[in-house]
């Protein structure tokens, strides 16, 4: 590396104006892709739909996909995404049938948890070392997907960092806590309950009763102010909680309680199950380019777990990993709120002098991870094009490149003597990498973006090149596809169905699968239905993982068939 790079690495920790660097990072990562990806399957085109029904009916109160209600999680989302919706129109920079309005409130959560990492994190482990922890943070595999996501997690991040970071400050210095801060702390909490109902104070209360039994004293938890704090916290979701509760006529949290979050605990909801130890087992994944230095620090975090700080650190920790590894239903996101401090650790003890080294089993094994994901990721981002839609992609064929370019030089920095900065150079060296795979290689494939594929068929098939009439489909029903083409999509059962659907009326389309093709021309045929053939649709359903194909039909107005000759034989 040249000896300026270096210089720079050495310093960037030190500088000025360290949330402006940070910031600027946070925008290197995260906007490569943000608005060219189309939107993903299932959550985040199930919130996105459900906030733009919001935008259209200007019901605030009710979530809905569809005609369906959603009572699965709160609405905080869904207000976030309105609001940013609202506000792009405003601007005039975007509209409501565009996916990346609503990933905003994901990618602003993320930047609020980025600088509390660094602002609160001064206190715990100094500031060079705050600095290269949000750094981390920021450059987690888990959170720069999640930014590209509109749903909840990278939001809900941004509230459990600050309330976690001003409970951190009430633990160290209890007698400079001031009811501002407390206050901070219970509205911080409010909003994650609006976000995704409890989990964020679990989280905080998990940690305090970690630290209570460990210390075997709480008197600094007077300084919470907890007789109006809670009630303080409460009010903030109050409101809403009565509305939908009448709206709902209490259905909301009979289904959100007993169906989605119970369903999660007792049984892998959606097949998204998992052994005993899947979190640890998928770190290297999520916490990449970070995970082997974190790995490397945690013998030396349980060593010095007498420090207050290290203590809190770890009481935010293990707790939260333990409950999320004892659920049933385990998606890589679910541990996301425990990042912070999992990068604070790692950065503190990249940061001592006198730190001890890793054992050289847990070294290798870090090492090990690293490499193996970076490859992993370079082979699988160029093999994905020829995979998907039969294609060599040269923008793919660089990610290879990239990934053996971060490899070298963190390992020659490491080799060095400084794994701070053969951390810091990992992340910077990630921007290249996940710019080339999010903004490059992901948003150019053409079989897994099905429903947009869908909706640009209709609106070529048009006339005025605007999707006319009513559409619906059968043999491909996921939520993208709503979000493509509309609200009034209608989802239908199979062939005969199709078919019925277009004899209601003149202008309809609809689009069949090759499954219920046979049924459905027999159908229309029995009907004397007039239609034409307008396009055909093949892609993959990654979501049910089989590709498909599916025919785009329109009726012809009976009004455009051509009149018989005078005297022919109608």
């Amino acid at each position: 590396m040249l000896p300026a790079l270096r210089d720079l690495l050495d310093r960037l920790p030190e500088t000025r104006r360290p949330r402006l660097w940070l910031s600027l990072l946070c925008l290197a990562l995260w906007l490569p892709g943000l608005a060219a990806l189309p939107p993903g399957d299932r959550d985040e085109s199930r919130f996105a739909q459900a906030s733009r029904q919001m935008v259209d009916s200007g019901d605030y109160v009710r979530i809905r996909f569809g005609e369906e209600e959603r009572n699965k999680k709160p609405v905080g989302i869904h207000w976030a995404q309105a609001a940013s919706v609202h506000a792009a129109e405003a601007l005039g920079l975007g509209h409501r049938g565009e996916i990346w309005p609503y990933r905003i409130p994901s990618l602003l959560g993320a930047w609020v948890a980025v600088l509390a990492t660094f602002h609160w994190g001064r206190a715990l482990v100094g500031r060079r070392a705050a600095f290269l922890g949000a750094a981390m943070l920021a450059a987690s595999m888990v959170l720069v997907v999640e930014t590209h996501i509109a749903k909840t997690d990278a939001a809900l991040l941004g509230a459990v960092t600050v309330a976690m970071g001003l409970l951190g400050r009430a633990y160290l210095a209890p007698e400079v806590f001031s009811a501002r801060q407390a206050a901070g702390l219970w509205a911080a909490l409010g909003i994650a309950i609006l976000l995704k109902g409890p989990i964020g104070p679990l989280i905080a209360l998990l940690a305090i009763l970690t630290l209570a039994v460990a210390d075997r004293a709480g008197g600094w938890l007077r300084v919470l102010r907890p007789l109006w704090g809670i009630p303080l916290m409460l009010a903030l979701a109050a409101p809403w909680m009565i509305a939908i509760g009448i709206a709902t006529e209490g259905r909301f949290f009979t289904e959100a309680l007993g169906g989605d979050m119970l369903s999660k605990v007792s049984s892998g909801e959606e097949a998204h199950g998992g052994p005993p130890g899947y979190y640890l087992l998928t770190f290297a994944l999520t916490g990449f380019p970070a995970a082997f230095l974190v790995l490397r620090a945690l013998p030396a975090a349980w060593r010095d777990r007498m420090n207050p700080a290290t203590r809190f650190l770890l009481a935010w920790i293990a707790p939260s990993w333990l409950m999320f590894e004892a659920v049933a239903t385990k998606l890589p996101h679910y541990t996301l709120p425990v990042f912070p401090a999992l990068m604070l650790l790692g950065a503190a003890w990249a940061m001592d002098p006198l730190r001890r080294p890793a054992p050289r089993w847990l070294s290798w094994l870090g090492a090990a991870l690293l490499a193996l994901v970076a490859l992993a990721l370079g082979i699988a981002a160029g093999l994905l094009p020829w995979l998907a839609d039969r294609r060599v992609d040269p923008v793919a064929l660089l990610v290879l490149p990239f990934a053996l370019l971060l490899l070298g030089v963190a390992r020659r920095e490491w080799r060095a003597g400084s794994p701070a900065r053969a951390m810091l150079a990992a992340v910077m060296l990630s921007v290249p990498l996940y710019a080339a795979i999010l903004g490059g290689v992901l948003p150019r494939l053409q079989a897994p973006w099905i429903g947009p594929r869908i909706a640009a068929a209709l609106a070529a098939a048009a006339p005025s090149g605007e999707v006319q009439g009513e559409f619906g489909i059968v043999g491909y029903h996921e939520p993208s596809l709503v979000f493509a083409t509309g609200t009034d999509t209608a989802l239908l059962r199979d062939g005969e169905a199709a078919a019925a659907f277009l004899a209601a009326g003149d202008g309809r389309s609809v689009a069949v699968g090759d499954r219920d093709l046979g049924a459905f021309r027999a159908a229309v045929a029995a009907r004397d239905l007039p239609l034409r053939e307008a396009a055909i649709v093949e892609g993959y359903n990654y979501t049910r993982g089989r590709r498909l194909r599916l025919h785009l039909f329109q009726r012809v107005s009976t009004a455009s068939l051509p009149t018989p000759a005078s005297g022919a034989t109608p």
